[in-house]
């Protein structure tokens, strides 16, 4: 535990390291993205300075000599940066002039919602067909189920997210996720409402995980359905869903594990287009809008996020991996 614990540790510090220097080395100067092309140029400047922008990237050298001291090769925006972040700070919005943690926390909980509806839906209809699809290999469904999938799979988002804003244009609503000026009577009227916006992005992002855990579990499943526990199984007459979720889902689940730990990560930065598409206020949409504004801090701090859930999901499934198999314990 303290070693994945370590290694955990040690991967999100690269991660700070790379998210920090990623966005400095885009095109571009972010002052320009907000300042008034009339400001005089001791006004340009004054801004630059409140951003901290005026400062070396990693290390603040002529400061240094210029002072004679040693600390203040540390005042370079990498550091400032740093100290920020130990103290649970992410700066201000380059744009919105808002503190970057209230952003997140703004769209945090519609994007939350989002994908652990989509990665649920996903992962229930994908496992069930992968087993089923496994149980009758080299029969036309399997055929069809595979054909299905690979189809699926290579859609790109946005052309998904369109065609399903074609198939529901005035059956369901196309935008946001509650109605503008809406009054709700009660809390249900309000559910009901973000319920109904939320199947098309839902069922856009549904599809495209679905298709991975339909070929993960049947070809998982494939080996385990050839292991003798399972000609014992039969033998003993059990039905076939207590062969199929007692024996074959429970030994064949490692690789999935594996799968939503990564699609975890994937899911929430994948949101882009489908926020995009769909109008939808959450953490894809905040991280669209803030590269076209090179917002340095949003964008930091949504990387950020995104880093700490993939790393933390993978941890998680490396303990998961010891309850499953007692192998991996020992």
């Amino acid at each position: 535990f303290i070693k994945k614990l370590f290694f955990s540790v040690l991967t999100l510090l690269a991660v700070i390291i790379f998210n920090f220097a990623l966005f400095r080395i885009l095109p571009g100067d972010p002052l320009q993205m907000i300042v008034n092309p009339r400001m005089s140029d001791e006004t340009k400047e004054t801004l630059r300075q409140i951003f901290g922008l005026d400062k070396p990237i990693w290390f603040n050298i002529d400061e240094a000599r210029a002072s004679g001291k040693v600390t203040a090769v540390f005042d370079s925006q990498f550091f400032i940066y740093a100290n920020n972040l130990a103290h649970g700070e992410l700066g201000e919005s380059f744009h919105q002039k808002r503190p970057v943690t209230e952003l997140i926390r703004e769209r945090l909980i519609p994007t939350s919602i989002l994908v652990i509806t989509g990665e649920l839906i996903s992962v229930v209809l994908g496992t069930s067909l992968g087993l089923l699809a496994a149980w009758k290999q080299k029969s036309k469904f399997d055929k069809v189920a595979m054909f299905f999938s690979l189809t699926i799979w290579s859609l790109p988002a946005f052309w998904l997210g369109m065609f399903l804003l074609i198939l529901a244009r005035g059956r369901l609503p196309m935008a946001g996720w509650i109605t503008p000026g809406s009054i709700y009577a009660n809390n249900f009227e309000k559910i009901v409402d973000i319920i109904r916006h939320l199947i098309l992005p839902s069922t856009s992002l549904a599809l495209l995980l679905f298709a991975a855990y339909v070929l993960v579990v049947r070809n998982s499943s494939l080996e385990v359905l050839t292991e003798d526990y399972i000609l014992t199984a039969k033998a003993k007459g059990l039905s076939t869903f207590r062969i199929l979720i007692d024996h074959t889902l429970k030994n064949a689940s490692l690789p999935l594990v594996t799968l939503i730990a990564l699609d975890l990560g994937y899911a929430l930065g994948g949101t882009i287009q489908i926020e995009t598409i769909f109008s939808y206020p959450g953490i894809g949409s905040l991280m669209f809008a803030s590269i076209g504004q090179r917002d340095y801090p949003v964008l930091q701090g949504v990387f950020l996020l995104l880093a700490l859930v993939v790393i933390g999901a993978n941890f998680l499934a490396d303990l998961t991996y010891s309850i499953l198999d007692p192998r991996v314990r020992a």
